[in-house]
């Protein structure tokens, strides 16, 4: 055999056994290997004994090593590994293989943000038939979308069954199944137990993390794992959250590697609040996600965003590999998103041509000014961000005594009548083109707006903000005559993770003696 293989490269059997022996991180949710002996697959991290070579088979999918009759691991749970293997392909490769790429995509949304929807909307969405989409989509995987999209969901019950005390019934309704007979028989069907039977067991493995925690300061709550791929760079991370946490909305402690904060959500017609917190665990790639009760019947869509507001399945090896030298010693610095695509562009508003301290504390005006107060056992948690009708109706007296000029209260109040409208969303996956063309249509909303909107609400992992100020200057284009346009063409080389390059070059000006008055 030869070297140890990098996270870039064409994987074949040689190189998965390879990444397995090492029970190398950067590989996981990369490939599972189906161990015939046991009937069981797993990630490339298990900790069990490395089977032989003779008896492994390596699937990209967790649903093809499902369909090969391989049931998930209780020991390294399938189901908790990074996901994201998607964008880095779409530049690259042929337009088949693309759209197969975009419609596994769409359907771990679907699941992700507890839809029911199936191959039909995402060809819709795509532009193509689902006939046409189905047949690409087995040629490129070798399973059908369905399978395809009950696995997936398969393996979120599995975590619900696994980290929580949710009833049966709720599980199977949190995972996409239109009842509880449906969900007990495929259950069953594919992984020979009964829920009832896997929760007991899941409790009995070490990785299994108890349900009954307390988090928010001790409030009683939904406790989840999550993994990602490593080098992960925490402190640069919740250094960026805390730099703009937002006084009684948000909370960052630095110590515990924590960050928690309020939440309200809409979930099948109810509004719900509650509270989140995520917690980097020690010696582990692993963050320990705890979700109030309250907002139980969203559990699907709250971790999802949780997921997106950490960026837990980047791939940094893909990457850093195309970034390249200008950011070097940067792998880690990840790409944070946001649980509340409003609220990520009423910050990015009032953050123009500002500093970021000046920025949270028009926010932090705003919340107390606009916002709903929550109770909470935690006393640094009083607030709710404002909600899109609430910002709507706010007279511009109002916002005028918060120190908001008055071409920004224009921009707040069209934005936020464009969103309750229904007119204009800003969630993970929504259209980007479309998206920022209709962003930059309302008054007071730019190129530098619109692309911190699609960088972190929209998860476009391109986004380039070329006249950013603190961008221009650390990438030393700030004294060019025609600066914009210099960055954008040093950009260019950085396809299409151009947004991994704008954050690294964010965190390399703020380390740097002289810093930029402008708010990224």
């Amino acid at each position: 055999m030869r070297g140890m293989p990098t996270p870039t490269a064409p994987l074949d059997d040689d190189a998965c056994y390879l990444a397995l022996k090492a029970r190398d991180a950067r590989f996981d949710g990369r490939f599972f290997t189906g161990v015939s002996s046991t009937g069981i697959y797993c990630r490339p991290v298990c900790k069990v004994r490395t089977p032989k070579p003779e008896n492994c088979r390596f699937f990209t999918l967790a649903a093809q090593a499902e369909q090969a009759g391989f049931r998930p691991c209780l020991r390294c749970r399938p189901e908790i590994a990074p996901g994201g293997r998607w964008n880095a392909a779409w530049s690259t490769q042929d337009a088949s293989r693309i759209l197969a790429h975009q419609a596994a995509d769409l359907l771990d949304r679907a699941v992700q943000t507890g839809q029911a929807g199936g191959m039909p909307e995402v060809a819709e969405q795509l532009g193509v038939s689902a006939r046409h989409l189905r047949r690409i989509f087995e040629a490129q995987w070798g399973i059908s979308p369905l399978q395809y999209l009950q696995t997936r969901r398969l393996l979120c019950a599995k975590q619900w069954l696994t980290d929580t005390d949710l009833p049966m019934g709720q599980v199977a309704t949190l995972s996409g199944f239109s009842s509880l007979r449906r969900f007990n028989a495929a259950f069953v069907a594919h992984y020979r137990l009964q829920p009832r039977a896997l929760r007991k067991a899941g409790a009995e493995t070490p990785t299994g993390v108890p349900s009954n925690g307390m988090g928010a300061k001790g409030a009683p709550g939904l406790r989840l794992q999550a993994s990602y791929r490593p080098p992960y760079d925490v402190a640069a991370l919740l250094s960026f959250l805390q730099q703009r946490a937002i006084a009684g909305v948000e909370a960052v402690d630095l110590t515990q590697r924590s960050y928690r904060r309020t939440l309200a959500l809409e979930c099948n017609g109810r509004s719900l609040t509650g509270w989140v917190q995520a917690r980097f665990l020690p010696n582990a790639f692993a963050v320990e996600l705890q979700i109030s009760e309250s907002l139980g019947p969203a559990l699907p869509q709250v971790f999802g965003r949780l997921r997106n507001l950490l960026d837990l399945d980047a791939d940094p090896e893909a990457i850093a590999s195309t970034l390249g030298e200008q950011f070097a010693g940067m792998e880690g610095v990840r790409l944070p998103g946001t649980l509340n695509g409003f609220e990520l562009a009423v910050r990015g508003i009032l953050g123009q041509q500002i500093t970021v301290a000046a920025a949270r504390t028009l926010t932090r005006r705003l919340v107390h000014t606009l916002g709903t107060p929550v109770a909470t056992t935690d006393a640094e948690l009083t607030h709710l961000f404002p909600e899109p009708a609430q910002l709507a109706s706010a007279e511009g007296d109002t916002l005028g005594a918060l120190g908001i000029v008055k071409q920004r209260q224009a921009a707040l109040i069209a934005l936020a009548r464009a969103v309750a409208s229904g007119s204009l969303t800003l969630d993970a996956g929504s259209p980007v083109e479309p998206t920022m063309a209709a962003l930059m249509a309302l008054p007071g909303i730019g190129p530098w707006t619109a692309h911190y909107i699609a960088m972190r609400a929209l998860r476009w992992p391109d986004a380039f903000p070329a006249g950013d100020v603190a961008l221009q200057s650390s990438l030393g284009v700030r004294q060019h005559k025609q600066a914009a346009q210099e960055a954008e063409r040093l950009s260019q080389a950085w396809r299409p993770w151009r947004s991994y390059a704008v954050v690294r070059a964010w965190q390399a000006h703020s380390n740097s003696p002289k810093q930029a008055k402008t708010n990224p």
